[in-house]
């Protein structure tokens, strides 16, 4: 498991979305042969989409030919309220690059049968050839997606019950008021992350840095259902300062040295 350690938050977002722009060029995608991307919601990956739409807009990076999965949605929401994770990707995202919408994809939390709705989203994926890069971020308590303290890590796509301390940590999206925030969602399992050619998680902040110190020094747990990640034979982390905190220094200084070549943004293109 490679951990690319960045000083800042917008380090983290200019090198993980030059990463990104690697990958898609590197597999130079076409009608016929998409580059498939798993995509997050939430704030942690809001600096890493602005520096796509930059990076598109500056024409070195086109996702005509991506199809993108989100990992998850609420469930009952309206797509088009303002927090509906609909919204939110065609806000931040969508709406501002030349992705075409038949090859976007997001779980429907308001089908009619929720249960179909997940099976179906799972052959989606095995029909688009399987995800080649999942970019994902994580809460305080090391969920992934909505895969919460406990999850199977064999898990599929599936409705979720939101534990307390989410649908608190959700709720400022909501004016601050947990009541009004859904209580159910639809999510992608651990194991439809693990399922992907590659997994890169963004964790930044010192409110993430005890899950951060679990994933990378302590073993896989279900408590800490991104520790997962271990499993995989290309998964990556990238973390700023403020979320190593609780990491040993000799850790820390391990992956700083060992990745010192590769933590300039801009050197990702040239190589």
């Amino acid at each position: 498991m490679r951990v690319i350690i960045q000083s800042n938050y917008e380090r983290v977002s200019q090198w993980t979305a030059s990463y990104v722009v690697k990958r898609i060029r590197e597999f130079n995608p076409t009608p016929r042969k998409p580059f498939v991307l798993g995509l997050p919601t939430g704030s942690s990956p809001l600096g890493t989409y602005k520096e796509l739409i930059r990076m598109h807009k500056e024409g070195l990076v086109s996702f005509k030919n991506v199809i993108t999965f989100n990992m998850d949605e609420y469930v009952g929401l309206p797509k088009e309220h303002q927090e509906s994770y609909h919204s939110f990707m065609s806000n931040n995202f969508f709406n501002l690059v030349d992705i075409q919408k038949k090859n976007v994809n997001i779980l429907n939390g308001n089908a009619n049968d929720l249960s179909k709705e997940c099976n179906e989203y799972e052959q989606k994926i095995k029909k688009a050839g399987g995800i080649d890069l999942f970019l994902g971020g994580i809460g305080p308590d090391g969920h992934i997606a909505f895969n919460e303290p406990g999850s199977s890590l064999a898990s599929r796509t599936r409705i979720k019950t939101l534990t307390y301390d989410t649908i608190v940590a959700n709720s400022r999206f909501f004016d601050n008021d947990i009541t009004k925030v859904p209580k159910t969602a639809l999510t992608v399992g651990v194991a439809t992350i693990l399922d992907a050619k590659e997994v890169v998680i963004i964790i930044n902040g010192h409110k993430k840095a005890r899950a951060l110190s679990n994933v990378v020094e302590a073993g896989v747990n279900h408590m800490w259902t991104v520790s997962a990640l271990q499993l995989h034979p290309k998964g990556m982390i990238v973390c700023d300062d403020e979320a190593t905190v609780e990491l040993k220094v000799g850790t820390v200084k391990y992956f700083k040295d060992i990745e010192s070549a590769n933590l300039e943004p801009k050197s990702l293109l040239k190589q």
